[in-house]
């Protein structure tokens, strides 16, 4: 029998992802083996780039979706909240994984009560903890999560960052020397869209094959989230934020501040599409 090959970023979170997604299979397709492969995308090599003055989107997906489409992988392994809601002809998400702890989480220097200098590379983060923040200098940070986390640790880059918990936990990452961890609120700060959700992209011909892996939960929500984001126009280094927590959405968008939805049943995407355009028509 033939091997599924999952294609995957190289950073250890990303392996890490791919592992899970390997088990996941096994789990779902039992007796078909899995292979993972690495590949190098545009973002990992250009690790002195601004992710925001750059444009972030598609800097850690573009090449797997082309190992897709040239029938290297069948299968590419993507954090839900890097994907753009975009993507090229041909290609569709499968599955998405079951869900991990979508919540952001502070990390900062210990005896350091309110940071006054913050390093992160997302616009999202920074727009929300500006309400907690004021008065704080912020600057952009890159790297692997032990990266970040040694840096601020050292006090190389700043006193605090803002790391998803669920990177974190799949690391197996809940204490560092030097640092404490303070996961954030959903008022506080709401998740990016797809935070805590690995997403599986195959091409349109492997949809149907691969559905089977797809967890329902998680599936309803992240592509409401993406929906909002697509018709924000946003991206993942825009920042606008939405996460989708049973009935309810809860959403950030830097002019509309904070809000919450309710997401009647069988009107679901309805809601989502009136409530954006109701938010664009209020800019312009």
């Amino acid at each position: 029998m033939d091997p599924i090959i999952l294609a995957t970023r190289g950073s250890p979170l990303a392996l890490k992802q791919a592992e899970l997604t390997r088990a996941h299979l096994a789990k779902v397709m039992p007796g078909r083996p899995v292979e993972i492969l690495k590949i190098k995308t545009t973002g990992d090599k250009r690790t002195q780039w601004s992710l925001e003055k750059q444009g972030g989107k598609g800097l850690f997906t573009k090449e797997l979706e082309e190992a897709l489409l040239n029938g290297q992988a069948h299968i590419a392994v993507h954090s839900a909240k890097d994907l753009p809601t975009e993507m090229p002809a041909g290609l569709e998400l499968a599955a998405f994984l079951p869900r991990e702890n979508p919540h952001d989480v502070l990390v900062v220097q210990e005896g350091v009560a309110k940071p006054k200098f913050i390093a992160t590379s997302s616009p999202r983060r920074r727009a929300q903890l500006k309400r907690c923040f004021p008065c704080t200098v912020w600057s952009e940070i890159r790297g692997n999560v032990d990266t970040r986390l040694k840096k601020v640790a050292n006090g190389h880059e700043a006193q605090a960052t803002i790391l998803a918990a669920a990177g974190l936990k799949r690391l197996g990452i809940d204490n560092w020397p030097g640092l404490v961890f303070k996961p954030l609120d959903f008022r506080q700060m709401v998740p990016a869209v797809g935070q805590g959700a690995v997403a599986l992209q195959t091409t349109t011909e492997l949809v149907s094959e691969f559905a089977i892996a797809d967890d329902k939960d998680t599936s309803r929500s992240v592509r409401l989230e993406r929906r909002f984001l697509a018709a924000m126009g946003g991206g993942c280094h825009v920042a606008t934020a939405g996460f989708v927590c049973g009935s309810k959405m809860l959403t950030f968008h830097e002019d509309h501040g904070f809000n919450e939805i309710t997401l009647p049943k069988g009107e679901e995407e309805k809601t989502v599409d009136d409530f954006a355009a109701s938010l664009i028509k209020t800019s312009d």
